[in-house]
Parts: structure tokens; C-alpha cells; sequence
């Protein structure tokens, strides 16, 4: 599959995912926006039934109290008068509501007439059957108006004392802070809210009156008031505050069940953004793979071609044999064996430790005379460049525990490197410097050839990679040089990095544990 093909499959798939996590994130904010406007006018609508219920309460406190006294208060006078002549009784009864001052809110008289039955004749007694009945009907609404006369009265006095009187109490004084707190919580529930609540009530002044028990600063955010007694003069009024420690885990409670379907979206996305990666990753290793098999096969072919020429010239008869041309070939032969075999190894290497199959024989050695001793086998090459190898032995304590083989490998490849990728035609000069610092033990080695480009550094390291050098292929190799040397420092708990600049040269530099001899000893 082409690679403009892939990149167009992410796009549209990550654009995909995206828009699906958008759309979800949205409807859940919209859900929390649509909750908490919800809890709001909840909230809001039970603050004002429990003042209005803190009010009635009042109300109802003072009309049972001014009933009692205003009744005690009330003036009956009941008198009765018999009328001789005709036998007739009457009884009168004054009612009258009356302040301590003396002033009468409200009287009413009742009066009614008993006649004796025995001296009203029964032709009055047949015509007073027939009236008695709408005679007491008219009486009976006569006493039912007098009666309500006198409780609307009563119901005067009792407003005129709740508005004169009532509003000068101090705040604690007028409200019932445990009635208070029933109040609210009912109307909560009464409206689908069931979560603790801390409430104060203060003047309107700031002047705190009371703050319950358990009051905590927590969800202070989420803050709603009420005005209590909000027909009272402003200073006379209250506020009752309220918020809610767990109003978070309540709005949270309602989109839980959108937290599975996001998170999976989630998984969803970095699953894709990791096989998309996985993708390039396994393409990129494939034309890797692909310009070794080339590269490894080009190589090959090389020495293998030399040795069948060489072969076919010895069984030739009609060439002739002398002892100098057997000596010869049999020269290429052994150099294009040994050229061959090489290769051979370099790849069996890395096969080795990629199945960490490969065992190390670790032994002490010196790093200051190591590193003199392959500066001394590479002289010849670099000075027929016209150039020098330069070294710093600083190093105090340059003990060292590696496998002397594979140690001194990663070290030649490191100086073969630098011979191969010099500048053509130009001296080539290596500084090769050792020191302590911090307990380790540090080697670098500094060349003046060609350098690498920077988006090219990081990747050196890497197994089969080469720096690309256009239509050049002077420089021979399978792109495992490095990776090996890499590998080699990192199983020796040791670190390797490199810095170059194109044209200038390329430093690499190594950090090794400096081996403890005393403790070595113990």
C-alpha cells in the first residue's frame, strides 16, 4: 500500500474519532448545563416555599396567642327580662372586643323570646308552627354573621400586632432555626433532591445569626439565598444561604453513565494512533530490510565472484602455473574468505542479540591501554590520509568489566567509521581522549571527516539504517556497525551519544561504570 494512501486512511479515521469524542464531550456538557439549571430553579422554588412556610408559621403563632388573650378580653353581658302581660322571656346577650386601651374593635347583641306555652292560645300556636321554622333560619344566620363580625375582628387585632410588633423582635428571636432546617429539607426531597446541605442565616447587613453544626467551607461555589420576612422594612429582613458540600458527585451522578462510552472512544483512538504507527514503523523496516538484503547481496557477490575467479583461473591448464600466480590467487582467495567470513559474523552478531542468546566473558581490563593499543593498529590508515591520531589518556582510574572481545569491536567500528567516512582528498585527524568524572569513566573519540546531518543523528543508532549519500557507494557496509556498538555499550550498563556537525566531524562519547577493585578484591 503506498504511503499517501495510509496518510489519507489516518486522517480521515483520526478525524473520524475525534468528531465522535467531540460529540460526546458536548452532549455530556450539555447534559451537566441541563442538571444544573435543573438543581438551580429546584433549589431556588424550595428556598421560597420554606420561607414562605417560616412566615405562615409566624402568623400562625401570633393568631393562636392574640385569639387566647383577645377572647380573655372579650365583654359579655347576658341579662334576662320577663314581660308580665304576656308571659314572654327575653334574654339578651352584649358581646364586645375591646384593646387595652379601652378601644372597641367590635360588639354584637343577640336577643331572643321564650313566650310560655301554656298561655298562648292554640290558634297562636298553629300559626306560630308554621312561622317558628324561618323565624329560626333568619336567627341562626343573624348569629353565624354576628360570630364572623367578631373573629374578623379578632383577625384584625392579631395583623395589627404582627405588624407592629412582630418586625421589631430580633431575627433569632422570630425564626425557628430547627423548624427552619425541617422546611428546607422537605421541600428538597419534595423536590428530588436528596444530598446534604449546610445553611446560615444572616441579616442584610452580613451580620451571621446562625450556622449550622456541621458547616463546612466545601462547595461554597454553588451558593443560593432567600430573603426571609420579604415584605418587612430591608432591615428587618433575613437571608438564609445555602450550599452543598457533594453538589460535584450529584451532577457527576447524572453522566456517569457516559464515562464507559468515552473512555472506550479513547482506547478506540490510541489503539488506532498505535497501529497507524505500527503501520509506518513496519513499512519503514521493510525498505530497510529490503536495502540490506540489496546491500548485503552486492557485498556478498563481491568477494564470492573473486574467489570463482580466482578458482576458475587455478583449473584452467590453458593458463600457466607459475609459483608467483598460485601464490597470488591463492592470496585473493584467503583475503575475499576472510572479506566474506567477516560479513558473515556481522550479521550472525546482531542476530545473537536480537535473540539475547549471546554470552559475554567479562574480564578486567584497562581502558587507557586498550584504546592505545587499537590507536596504534589504525596509525597506518590514517596517516596514509596525510593526517594523525591524537590521544588524552586522563583518565585516573580506568579499570573496566566487558567481554575484551566484543568491547574492542565496538571500539574498532567506531574508528573504522571514521576512516571510511572521511572527506576524499583531505587529511584525516582523530582525537582520542579518556577521563573520570562523577565515578565513571568516560571515552571519547573525535574525528575531522565529513559529518552527519542532524535529522540524520538520531537514527544512526538504529539496526540496518545508513546515512544516505546520494549516487555515491564508495562506502561499504550493511548498516549494522553502530547498532552493534550500541548494543554492546547498553549490556554493559554503559551509555553512548554522538554529536556531529555536517562537514566539521563527529564526536562519539562513552560513559562506563568504573570497576571497584578494592570491592572487586572483597
Amino acid at each position: 500500500m503506498k504511503k499517501s494512501t495510509i496518510w489519507i486512511i489516518a486522517i480521515v479515521m483520526g478525524f473520524s474519532f475525534l468528531g465522535l469524542l467531540y460529540l460526546q464531550l458536548s452532549y455530556i456538557e450539555e447534559m451537566v448545563k441541563m442538571k444544573k439549571e435543573q438543581f438551580d430553579e429546584s433549589v431556588n422554588r424550595s428556598l421560597y416555599q420554606a420561607s414562605r412556610n417560616l412566615e405562615m408559621n409566624e402568623t400562625l403563632r401570633y393568631l393562636e396567642k392574640d385569639v387566647n388573650e383577645t377572647e380573655r378580653r372579650a365583654i359579655r353581658e347576658d341579662s334576662i327580662m320577663v314581660d308580665g302581660i304576656g308571659g314572654t322571656i327575653k334574654h339578651s346577650h352584649q358581646f364586645a372586643v375591646a384593646s387595652n386601651d379601652g378601644t372597641v374593635y367590635s360588639s354584637f347583641q343577640l336577643k331572643t323570646f321564650e313566650m310560655k306555652p301554656s298561655q298562648v292560645p292554640k290558634a297562636m300556636i298553629l300559626h306560630k308552627d308554621k312561622t317558628s321554622l324561618a323565624d329560626a333560619t333568619k336567627t341562626m344566620q343573624e348569629i353565624v354573621r354576628q360570630r364572623y363580625v367578631y373573629q374578623k375582628a379578632l383577625l384584625d387585632e392579631v395583623v395589627y400586632n404582627i405588624l407592629y410588633t412582630a418586625s421589631d423582635k430580633p431575627l433569632k428571636e422570630r425564626v425557628n432555626f430547627r423548624m427552619l432546617d425541617h422546611d428546607i429539607r422537605n421541600e428538597l426531597q419534595n423536590n428530588g433532591i436528596n444530598i446534604p446541605y449546610h445553611f446560615t442565616v444572616s441579616t442584610t447587613d452580613g451580620r451571621e445569626v446562625y450556622r449550622c453544626p456541621e458547616y463546612e467551607e466545601k462547595g461554597r461555589e454553588y451558593t443560593y439565598s432567600q430573603v426571609l420576612f420579604r415584605n418587612d422594612p430591608q432591615s428587618k429582613m433575613g437571608i438564609v444561604r445555602i450550599h452543598f458540600p457533594e453538589m460535584n458527585s450529584y451532577i457527576f451522578s447524572s453522566v456517569r453513565f457516559m464515562i464507559p462510552s468515552i473512555i472506550f472512544t479513547v482506547v478506540l483512538l490510541i489503539t488506532f494512533l498505535f497501529t497507524i504507527v505500527v503501520i509506518f514503523r513496519q513499512k519503514r523496516y521493510t525498505e530497510i530490510k529490503n536495502d540490506f538484503i540489496n546491500n548485503m547481496t552486492h557485498e556478498l557477490k563481491t568477494p564470492i565472484a573473486s574467489i570463482s575467479l580466482a578458482a576458475q583461473m587455478m583449473n584452467d591448464d590453458s593458463v600457466p602455473k607459475s609459483e608467483q600466480m598460485t601464490k597470488h590467487l591463492g592470496t585473493v582467495i584467503a583475503d575475499e574468505s576472510k572479506r566474506l567470513r567477516f560479513l558473515v559474523e556481522k550479521v550472525l552478531q546482531m542476530s545473537m542479540f536480537d535473540k539475547k542468546s549471546v554470552v559475554f566473558k567479562k574480564k578486567e581490563l584497562d581502558l587507557n591501554e586498550t584504546v592505545e593499543t587499537i590507536a596504534q593498529s589504525f596509525n597506518l590508515r590514517v596517516e596514509h590520509t596525510g593526517g594523525k591520531i591524537y590521544t588524552e589518556i586522563e583518565a585516573v582510574d580506568s579499570a573496566i568489566f566487558v567481554d575484551e572481545v566484543h568491547f574492542q569491536n565496538a571500539i574498532t567500528n567506531l574508528m573504522d567509521n571514521a576512516v571510511k567516512y572521511r572527506k576524499q582528498d583531505e587529511p584525516l585527524d582523530i582525537y582520542i581522549r579518556t577521563w573520570n568524572d562523577q565515578g565513571r569513566l568516560y571515552l571519547s573519540i573525535r574525528d575531522t571527516g565529513q559529518g552527519i546531518k542532524k535529522e540524520n543523528v538520531k537514527k544512526i543508532f538504529d539496526k540496518f539504517y545508513r546515512v544516505h549519500t546520494g549516487n555515491k557507494h564508495d562506502v561499504k557496509g550493511f548498516g549494522l556497525g553502530l547498532a552493534y556498538v550500541k548494543k554492546v555499550i547498553d549490556l554493559h550498563q554503559g551509555e553512548i551519544k554522538c554529536e556531529s556537525e555536517y562537514g566539521q566531524g563527529t564526536q562519539f562519547t562513552i560513559s562506563l561504570p568504573v570497576l571497584d577493585i578494592e570491592k572487586m578484591r572483597d
